[in-house]
């Protein structure tokens, strides 16, 4: 099989961090939302109503919080750049696509060499966040019907495609791809994974894909 197209998930596969959690941290409930998010993530919590939830949680954060959040905290997981250099060096196009923000994926998609990104967007009012997240919210279900709208608009089939994602909601579009990659990935994602990679390093998807 040929490769063409990668969509990727961000919290916690591209980036090292869940972004939610380390904005919840930046008003002392880090625990309190990472706890919602690790049982989203398992599966365990219907991911839409959890992120509405956690967004809530952080009504009245300031915006100014956010890019500090990025500058303080949030890191590429290894060898993401590494593995977008080598997918673009082949003609393979890169898209984020995160049921997390576009703050964050609008950055890391330019840090990391993705060609376009998908998210969420946070209701902002006064300066500060209002509670809300834009809807329709990029669940898992946007992810898959995405991924299929960017293979769709290249003329090509899912089993040319590379997806990768840790969580729940990344199941869908994992499972229907050609190459569909748990990233040290929550129990459920990695049962039902094509394939997976148990280590924190992005370039073992040029393995993967026979790309390196």
């Amino acid at each position: 099989m040929s490769v063409r197209l990668l969509i990727a998930d961000m919290d916690s596969t591209i980036i090292e961090n869940e972004c939610i959690d380390e904005l919840a941290d930046a008003i002392g409930i880090k625990d309190q939302v990472a706890a919602i998010t690790e049982r989203a993530m398992r599966g365990e919590l219907d991911f839409e109503a959890a992120l509405r939830e956690r967004v809530f949680m952080l009504k009245g954060l300031p915006e100014a919080s956010l890019q500090e959040v990025y500058d303080s905290r949030i890191r590429l997981t290894k060898g993401a750049r590494e593995m977008t250099d080598a997918l673009h060096a082949r003609g393979i196009k890169c898209i984020l696509v995160s049921g997390g923000f576009t703050f964050f994926t609008s950055r890391i998609a330019r840090a990391a060499g993705f060609d376009a990104d998908h998210a969420n967007t946070l209701g902002i009012e006064n300066g500060m966040l209002d509670g809300t997240v834009g809807e329709p919210i990029l669940g898992a279900d946007a992810k898959l019907s995405t991924m299929k709208r960017y293979a769709a608009d290249m003329g090509i089939g899912l089993d040319e495609v590379i997806a990768i994602g840790d969580g729940a909601n990344d199941l869908p579009m994992i499972q229907a791809a050609g190459y569909g990659i748990g990233f040290c990935a929550k129990p459920k994602v990695a049962e039902a994974a094509k394939y997976r990679i148990d280590e924190r390093d992005l370039t073992k998807v040029l393995d993967i894909a026979g790309l390196r």
